[in-house]
C-alpha cells in the first residue's frame, strides 16, 4: 500500500519545496492515516498488522518532518546532499554567539526574578525573530537553492530552538 522508497514530499503528494500548502499537508495526512491505521487491520493476519504498523509509523514520522519547518529544512537539505551538521559544525558568527549570550542572560534574569510576564515578552520576541529566520529559508531553498546557506540557518535555528525549551521550562516552573 505505502511505497517506502517514495520521499516524505511524494508519500503526501506535495511538491519539495520549504513552503509548502499546510491545509494540502494536513488533509493528505488524514487521508494516510485512514488507510493505514490499525484499527483497520484488527481481523487482519499478523503479518498485515505489523505492516499496517509499519506504514502508519512511517506516516506519522513524515508528517511530523514536514509539518515542522525546521525538520522540514533538515530533510530538503538532506534530499538534495547536504547535512546541516548541526552536531559537529557550531561555528556562528560571533555577533549571533553574542546575541545568544544575551538571550540566556535575559532568560535567566527573568527566571530568577520570577517575572513571567518578561518570559512570555521574550517568548514573542523569539518567535519573530525565528519567523525572519524561516522566511530567509524559503529564500534559500525555494528561490536561490543556496543549500550551504540554508544549512548555516538552520544551524542558527538549533540555537533558537534550544532558547525556546529554556523558556518554556522556566515559565513551566514559575506557573507551577
Amino acid at each position: 500500500m505505502i511505497d517506502f522508497s517514495r520521499n516524505h514530499f511524494e508519500l503526501f503528494g506535495l511538491t519539495p519545496a520549504f513552503g509548502i500548502d499546510a491545509g494540502r499537508l494536513e488533509q493528505a495526512f488524514r487521508d494516510l492515516q485512514a488507510q493505514v491505521h490499525p484499527d483497520r487491520f484488527a481481523h487482519a493476519t499478523d503479518a498485515e498488522k505489523r505492516l499496517s504498523m509499519q506504514w502508519a509509523t512511517h506516516v506519522n514520522e513524515a508528517y511530523r518532518t514536514l509539518k515542522d519547518p525546521v525538520s522540514r529544512a533538515r530533510y530538503l537539505l538532506r534530499l538534495n546532499g547536504v547535512e546541516t551538521a548541526e552536531e559537529t559544525n557550531t561555528a556562528m558568527p560571533t555577533d549571533f554567539l553574542m546575541a545568544q549570550m544575551e538571550w540566556r542572560e535575559a532568560i535567566g534574569e527573568a527566571r530568577e526574578a520570577g517575572e513571567i510576564g518578561e518570559l512570555d515578552h521574550l517568548a514573542t520576541k523569539l518567535r519573530k525573530e525565528m519567523h525572519v529566520l524561516e522566511d530567509e529559508l524559503a529564500r534559500q531553498i525555494d528561490v536561490t537553492h543556496d543549500y550551504p546557506a540554508a544549512a548555516a540557518t538552520v544551524r542558527k535555528l538549533r540555537f533558537f530552538e534550544k532558547l525556546k525549551d529554556e523558556i518554556h521550562t522556566a515559565l513551566e516552573a514559575l506557573e507551577s
